[in-house]
């Protein structure tokens, strides 16, 4: 017991350093915005340019990650990630090069986020929807941090200072793992094969397919919400838009632990798809309607997108939990990464089509398009339930 708590603190430590590199562009991106006077969709394209990247390597890497220790692969990438952010904050000079320095810094984040859900799956065969929820909530936390952290030494040193500092910070990330973290006694995978096999597990589909829903919402907002809340009325009026828009951007975020969390543990209580589709449609319903209330005073706003957060999440750690759960456990490696890829695409795409939607017809518009994928999560969660594939609250 003593032995999991401890790695479980040690990938959740490792992830909260590698976290601050996720959306610490977003915290900025007005004032990037304006440096390079780029236009809604290069924004965007910036932005996905890091989602690209983790494409490109999480498949190989989670193929990777059933056959070998994860630990090391992790602390390499960690360490890539940071960085190509520190070469970001010193050598982008416009469009190319930051777009070229985020994708660099997506492949080395390729190797953490999902190497690290099978270290918590090998270490957690019980209480894993709870663990899980630690794991992801711990990514929730510190996003958020990344967006205070960020704006606010944007705002006194600008925005290179401020990728510049969550860079170093990152940096600490592979040692702390290495050296607090062990690895799982699990029997040795070094010659398994690779299989794809998960691919004809209609269970399997359906979680994967309420993961890319789950995704095409949760990073349109996080990269386009700081940037929507400088726009609001009730922020604008205020004496710094940009460093308040950050910072409630970052609670936001922060606060999607709390459904991470909330999410996971009440799963292994429930099942998976009933949290599963309470969290979509609930956030459904905001991202359809968040435009209308641009005119909102500030608390009411404020309280609105606080409670944003924590729906928008509330499914996160029970649908990753799922993809454990219903293929064998020598895969889970594998299917979590196919899961990573096929999912993260609606990531890479969201942004440039919220992008594209706002500049056709504004911010109602734009959070619409989060919306509708949402709305369509809820249904492919309801036809996972329908498949008598409800996991066992508490069992692996």
């Amino acid at each position: 017991m003593k032995g999991r708590t401890r790695n479980l603190g040690a990938i959740c430590g490792m992830l909260a350093l590698s976290s601050l590199l996720w959306f610490n562009y977003s915290a900025v991106l007005p004032l990037v915005v304006d440096d390079w006077d780029l236009s809604s969709v290069q924004a965007g394209v910036v932005y996905s340019a890091f989602q690209a990247g983790y494409l490109l390597l999480v498949v190989p890497v989670g193929l990777l990650a059933d056959r070998r220790s994860t630990r090391h692969v992790i602390a390499v990438g960690a360490t890539v990630s940071a960085v190509a952010t520190l070469a970001f904050a010193l050598l982008a000079r416009g469009f190319l090069t930051g777009t070229v320095l985020r994708f660099v810094a997506g492949l080395g984040m390729a190797a953490v986020y999902v190497p690290g859900m099978r270290f918590v799956s090998d270490w957690y065969p019980v209480d894993r929807g709870r663990a899980m929820g630690v794991y992801v909530g711990t990514f929730s936390v510190s996003s958020g941090f990344s967006f205070v952290l960020a704006s606010s030494v944007a705002a006194r040193f600008g925005w290179r200072a401020a990728l510049a500092a969550t860079g170093l910070l990152a940096l600490g990330a592979g040692p702390l793992l290495l050296g607090v973290g062990s690895d799982p006694d699990v029997p040795d995978r070094s010659t398994a094969s690779i299989d794809f096999s998960v691919l004809r597990n209609r269970a399997y589909l359906l979680t994967v397919g309420v993961y890319s829903a789950h995704n095409w919402e949760l990073f349109g907002v996080r990269n386009w919400l700081p940037a929507f809340l400088v726009s609001t009325t009730a922020i604008a009026a205020t004496g710094q838009p940009a460093t308040i828009a950050g910072a409630v951007a970052g609670a936001v975020t922060a606060m999607s632990g709390v459904g991470n969390l909330a999410g996971g543990w009440i799963s292994d209580r429930v099942g998976r798809p009933r949290v599963i589709a309470v969290g979509l449609g609930a956030s459904a319903l905001v991202s359809l309607t968040l435009g209308a209330f641009a005119r909102l005073p500030f608390w009411p706003l404020v309280g609105l997108v606080l409670g944003y957060g924590v729906v928008i999440s509330l499914d996160s750690a029970p649908t990753s939990t799922t993809i454990t759960e219903v293929v064998a456990a020598d895969r889970v490696g594998t299917a979590l990464a196919v899961q990573s890829l096929v999912g993260t695409i609606p990531g890479v795409l969201a942004p440039v089509v919220f992008g594209a939607a706002l500049d056709a017809g504004g911010y109602g518009l734009a959070f619409q398009t989060l919306g509708v994928a949402a709305a369509l999560g809820v249904v492919a969660t309801l036809a996972l339930r329908n498949d008598a594939t409800e996991s066992r609250p508490g069992g692996a």
